[in-house]
């Protein structure tokens, strides 16, 4: 009887990890809830602000799975913020979501973040993470798309 060799495995802390190292988790989570779901129609979006240059001033990066739109991040320059931009990113993706059969969407934000933005646009906090991080709220909002 053969046995075979145990590999040799360690762990190793590595805040700098190349976003490369960190694809490989997320592409098995999202190869793991696609075989237990049979749903494999993922897509993600991303969409940017750019200034004449090229430069990124502002973004927000998606994913299209389950016939849901979940927000990662937003963000706009600071000195782009209140005149329309974050409004029409949000547009832009949950139009991409709904073209490509989205019936809900989903975003986090913290308390000192964009709650009231997302409210205003007609998301619903539907869950509250209390004291994170301290003196704060986390929140989860979702919105209907259909």
């Amino acid at each position: 009887m053969d046995q075979q060799k145990k590999p040799t495995i360690r762990i190793s802390s590595e805040p700098d990890a190349s976003a490369d190292d960190v694809r490989v988790i997320e592409d098995r989570i999202y190869d793991f809830n696609m075989q237990m779901t049979g749903d494999r129609n993922w897509k993600p979006v991303r969409i940017f602000l750019r200034d004449e240059n090229g430069s990124i001033r502002g973004g927000i990066a998606a994913d299209l799975w389950g016939g849901w739109l979940n927000i990662e991040f937003l963000w706009v320059d600071e000195d782009l913020r209140e005149q329309g931009y974050a409004t029409q990113l949000m547009q832009h993706v949950e139009a991409e979501a709904r073209a490509y059969g989205c019936r809900h969407a989903r975003v986090g934000t913290h308390s000192f973040q964009a709650r009231p933005f997302y409210e205003r646009l007609g998301y619903q906090v539907i869950a509250e993470l209390e004291d994170y991080p301290p003196g704060h709220s986390d929140f989860l909002l979702r919105k209907a798309l259909i």
